[in-house]
């Protein structure tokens, strides 16, 4: 497969920078604002997904009498399910184009959402929740690759950082809302409310997106050229760099949002209320944490870039883990080192998964697949960990993110820096 050269560590020193237009404008009449609304609604689905009914997992565990590795495995199978799914969701967007494939997959994801509303037991919540992660496979995985349909690797960060931007507004407005329906309803209405997200997504995709997919590869489905892209993907050094960096940081931020419930309220005593306010707060610092992106991709480039991100992830990582061994558990002493990681996390997410993409436009729903394939199966590892964990103090919640803070630092600062830049066949 012929790499594309691409200085992704170029500096771009002029402090008014254009705006990003897509570099196959020819392709599509979509404006730039459409795409990056389209975008962040696309990758805004895992978020929300998540997030929303976060505030309700206590309340949902004692309704339906399940236990804690039952609760967590409404979260960690549907982020299985998405993973594995972008396995198959990849190819059939490369041979049929991204539009049919998130057509079928918002519809499915709808359904799902329902499902999961009215489940009777949490058996039937695990079954309609593990379909749901499965049909949001299709949504991410193509967001991504519409990013590398339309972009080159340098500007493809920058774009999907306004993206991600979005998906942080999104994330934000979730566990309040999550947690005013809860209250207000019942933990029930939190899921409906996914079914009227995915539902307002479908009606966009088909109103609104234009195919981004050039050229639909006719073999993509074909065991021989499957096997082969899958090969060159997976021996390419560059997708290893930045999807190490993705699946680490991922790996963090799953340790937060599957455990932070929990230990917060379960641990520390503070209200579904208070808590939703915090994860609100937590959103807002990702956030700022795309926005110094775009900032110090213009000045710096990638490599430097990610080399300044390593540095807020494991700040925050060991300046949350050192007070928790010492036997202190504060959400005060928590929450500030989680700002710091999470800002990190705004960064390295943007660039690892454009990155990982970034060498391979002609299987770009592959690559993208395989990188969303690795984050989510990093998560469920760290699911299954913490469900077999007795979170009975904040001891799962900050060591968890001080490991992870670790390991992103380590690939900031060596894999990213050593084969970050694609290199020529």
């Amino acid at each position: 497969m012929r790499h594309n050269k691409v200085d992704v560590n170029h500096a771009e020193h002029s402090r008014a920078t254009p705006p990003v237009m897509p570099a196959h404008s020819s392709v599509i009449s979509m404006s730039p604002g459409m795409i990056v609304l389209l975008l962040s609604l696309l990758l805004g689905l895992q978020p929300i997904t998540t997030d929303l009914y976060l505030p309700a997992l206590p309340l949902l565990r004692a309704d339906l009498g399940a236990s804690m590795a039952q609760t967590q495995l409404t979260l960690s199978a549907l982020l299985l399910a998405f993973g594995c799914s972008q396995l198959v969701w990849g190819p059939l967007s490369d041979r049929f184009g991204r539009r049919p494939i998130l057509l079928i997959g918002l519809s499915a994801y709808v359904l799902a959402s329902i499902g999961s509303t009215l489940a009777p037991d949490m058996a039937q919540l695990i079954v309609w929740r593990t379909v749901q992660g499965a049909a949001m496979g299709a949504a991410v995985m193509c967001a991504r690759a519409i990013v590398r349909d339309l972009y080159e690797p340098m500007q493809g960060a920058r774009v999907m950082s306004k993206g991600l931007s979005g998906l942080g507004v999104i994330a934000c407005l979730s566990a309040p809302v999550g947690g005013w329906l809860t209250n207000s309803a019942s933990w029930r209405f939190a899921l409906l409310a996914l079914a009227i997200f995915g539902a307002v997504c479908l009606g966009l995709i088909a109103l609104r997106f234009q195919e981004t997919a050039r050229q639909k590869n006719s073999k993509a489905l074909q065991w021989g050229t499957l096997l082969k892209t899958w090969h060159g993907i997976l021996r390419n050094p560059t997708f290893w760099a930045f999807s190490t960096l993705s699946a680490a940081s991922y790996g963090g931020l799953f340790t937060f949002l599957a455990s932070s419930s929990f230990v917060f309220m379960g641990v520390l005593g503070m209200s579904k209320t208070d808590y939703a306010w915090l994860m609100a707060l937590n959103s807002l610092a990702y956030i700022g944490g795309t926005f110094l992106c775009r900032r110090w991709l213009a000045r710096f480039g990638v490599l430097k870039t990610l080399k300044f991100a390593g540095v807020l992830s494991l700040s925050g990582g060991t300046l949350m883990a050192v007070p928790s061994l010492l036997g202190w558990q504060s959400v005060w002493l928590i929450m500030p080192a989680q700002l710091l990681f999470i800002m990190g996390h705004g960064l390295h997410q943007p660039c690892g998964q454009s990155g990982a993409v970034g060498p391979f436009p002609q299987a770009a729903g592959a690559a993208s697949a395989m990188n969303g394939f690795l984050m989510m199966l990093t998560a469920f590892a760290m699911g299954l960990w913490l469900g077999q964990s007795m979170i009975t103090t904040v001891l799962p919640l900050t060591l968890g993110i001080w490991f992870w803070s670790i390991l992103i630092s380590l690939s900031a600062w060596t894999l990213v820096q050593r084969y970050g830049v694609p290199r020529a066949a």
